[in-house]
């Protein structure tokens, strides 16, 4: 079996487990590049919830992917993005609250998960994600030896994410501190054509990346 097409059957096969993604929601991230259909997880039901609400509402409509770095992740869902002049700084705007922190074991940072943004350090001890950005993985496949590091072993991941990881590719150093409420199933060759794309010195896009999201 050609080992691309393996790994994504190998991380799939372990996040969908325990269900048929067909009964869950789903929704559709159209880009000038290509469209990305996702599932959301029903074991994070808040960030579930706010996310089809926000898309209903038009909310995500010609928003940017404002940040973008190659080989880790492409953001978005900034309300201040929409119109921005080129060089503005973005990142900052949100719908005015954030949602409660939803860490579920099972669903880690592999590549194509998508996952809320929210600001870090003392002034957010909670870890409570943005009412509205989110970013989407890219990541690189890992090595075995990765997960001896204190800081993964820690994590106590399961030999079936790990070597996950190491097929499919992803960011498990987020785990556990941004929530993970769902999955790029299809299209997952738009993050790759994103996150190619010429950025200035703040990882904007220098040509607009915008997007529509709508609930399928």
């Amino acid at each position: 079996m050609n080992r691309s097409i393996f790994a994504l059957i190998l991380g799939f096969a372990i996040l969908f487990s325990a269900c048929n993604s067909d009964k869950r929601q789903k929704v559709v991230i159209e880009t000038e590049f290509g469209n990305m259909t996702a599932v959301l997880y029903d074991e994070t039901p808040q960030h579930r919830d706010n996310f089809v609400k926000l898309a209903k509402e038009g909310f995500f409509d010609d928003l940017l992917f404002h940040r973008v770095i190659d080989g880790f992740m492409i953001q978005g869902g900034d309300p201040d993005s929409k119109g921005a002049p080129a060089g503005q700084r973005l990142g900052m705007g949100g719908p005015g609250y954030t949602v409660p922190a939803e860490f579920v074991d099972q669903h880690v940072h592999l590549r194509g998960a998508l996952s809320a943004a929210r600001t870090g350090g003392p002034s957010n001890p909670e870890k409570r994600s943005s009412g509205s950005q989110f970013y989407i993985v890219q990541g690189q496949p890992l090595p075995a030896a990765a997960f001896d590091s204190p800081r993964l072993k820690n994590k106590n991941y399961t030999a079936e994410q790990i070597q996950a990881y190491q097929e499919v590719g992803g960011r498990p150093d987020l785990d556990r501190d941004y929530t993970v409420f769902g999955m790029v199933i299809e299209g997952l060759d738009v993050i790759d054509k994103i996150a190619k794309v010429q950025k200035d010195g703040n990882n904007r896009p220098i040509q607009d990346v915008k997007m529509k999201v709508r609930v399928k």
